[in-house]
This record gives C-alpha cells, structure tokens and sequence, in this order.
C-alpha cells in the first residue's frame, strides 16, 4: 500500500519547483552586460530632470488597493445579482453578510481617513 503523504510530498516540491525553475534557467541563460546607458533611469521616451527618488505620499497606494477591493468584490455580486431569483434562500442570505462585510470594510477606510486627500 502506497503512503498518502507522497502525494502531499510530490505536490508541494512541484508547487516549488513550478516557480522557481524559470527564474533560475533565467538567471543562468540571460544576457549580462551592464553599461552606464542601461543602468540610468528612463521614463517614457523622456530623460528624466533632478532626481529620480521621489517620494510620493502612501495615501495614493492606500486609496488605489482600497478601489481595486472593493471593485473585484463587486465583480463577484454581479453574478449573485444576475441569478438571485433561481437561487436558494441561504444564498441570499450569505449575499447579505458579504456585502455586510463590504460595508463593515468601507466604514473601517472611512473612519481611518483613508478616504480623505486632505
């Protein structure tokens, strides 16, 4: 009798390999040749002018996950809202926590300022 845990085993050492080869094949097979021309910063077909290290403020990064969450979770109500009428009652139900949950999310962001560009 085979032991269970092989499978497990060949599973996670190809969920491993999976990602990690390409990376090491590209590591190995690709063109090094560094110059000064490929090494300076370069934005769309423009050099850039003073400092490439800006900082910019976190609240932009912040406000774009917080759209991109709420965006994709509403992609996943369209097809609630499409086939609720064919659906059963716990499903409406479990629709209801959902967007419960979304709700509880977006008055957390609120309440935290992440909303505001003050």
């Amino acid at each position: 009798m085979q032991n269970p845990w092989i499978y497990i085993g060949l599973f996670l050492l190809i969920g491993m390999l999976i990602p990690v080869a390409p990376l090491a094949i590209a590591a190995f097979i690709a063109p090094k040749k560094p110059n000064p021309i490929k090494q300076s910063t370069y934005e769309c077909g423009m050099e850039t002018v003073g400092d490439s290290w800006v900082q910019f403020k976190a609240q932009y990064y912040v406000f774009a996950l917080v759209f991109l969450v709420f965006d994709v979770e509403t992609v996943f109500l369209f097809p609630w809202a499409v086939s609720l009428n064919a659906l059963p009652v716990f499903v409406l139900v479990e629709g209801i926590i959902f967007i419960l949950i979304l709700l509880a999310g977006l008055f957390y962001t609120w309440r935290k300022g992440m909303l505001e560009w003050a």
